[in-house]
């Protein structure tokens, strides 16, 4: 398996345009973060984790020239709203881009992209295929992927485990039941949201203790926010066994 993080930051935190951090103008290009996504090559099949608004520019960046299907972990805008760029690789491939999110974020999609799911399109519009996650573990070709279900505040969010790499974005609690699913993962990327406490994130203490207690080979944080700090600076704060990813960083398993 080959993992290539798209993105690692998030729309929270201080605006880019009015920002003056230490993060903002830095020089250290692991500290430009676009919104978080994930694309994975496994078993011949070319996946993307979510589609944020900086889809396109992800997409064009990895040279990314096939894609067999987008799995969404939730509904919200800084992981759904480059959705319209798969029009893209519609015309490329010559076929729908299937979609896979539980009823909750597909209802949401058909709401924000109604016009590329009408019964009467207009042409060029994205073409879709849905597929239903109800919390069990599903098949994409060879591949099978298993839903995570952890907390975002109240909201349910997927992460998934795909062979011995388990991928969780946008949580602050995963209950136990759910940690036995992950556990046994040698690579866990886990979101880190701020070093101060957040009322749907994990900080990066929080994290810390979470990926303590999954105790992973190694494990990556992503969902950054600008009140994180600076990628050098947090990086001599973590264990051996645990990096800040990077937009571009890529793994092989």
């Amino acid at each position: 398996m080959k993992v290539t993080f798209l993105g690692t930051g998030t729309s929270q935190g201080i605006p880019v345009v009015a920002c003056h951090c230490d993060v903002c103008r830095s020089m250290d290009f692991r500290d430009k973060r676009l919104r978080t996504s994930v694309h994975l090559q496994v078993d011949g099949l070319s996946l993307v984790i979510d589609s944020g608004p900086d889809f396109r520019q992800q997409m064009l960046r990895e040279k990314i020239d096939k894609l067999d299907a987008i799995i969404y972990t939730h509904e919200h805008k800084d992981h759904t709203a480059g959705l319209d760029d798969v029009r893209g690789f519609n015309f490329a491939l010559q076929k729908d881009m299937p979609l896979y999110g539980r009823k909750r974020v597909i209802d949401q999609l058909k709401l924000e992209f109604h016009y590329a799911f009408s019964d009467i399109k207009y042409p060029g519009v994205p073409r879709l295929e849905v597929n239903i996650l109800n919390g069990n573990p599903f098949t994409i070709g060879k591949t099978t992927i298993f839903p995570i279900e952890v907390k975002h505040m109240k909201l349910p969010v997927y992460g998934f485990r795909i062979e011995d790499f388990t991928y969780i974005t946008d949580a602050n609690a995963i209950e136990p039941q759910e940690i036995e699913k992950i556990q046994g993962t040698k690579i866990l990327v886990l979101n880190a949201l701020q070093q101060n406490k957040h009322v749907s994130h994990f900080n990066l203490e929080e994290a810390l203790v979470m990926i303590h207690k999954i105790a992973p080979d190694q494990a990556y944080l992503i969902h950054l926010s600008h009140m994180m700090g600076k990628h050098n600076d947090i990086e001599q704060l973590l264990p051996d066994n645990v990096n800040i990813a990077y937009d571009g960083l890529t793994i092989e398993m």
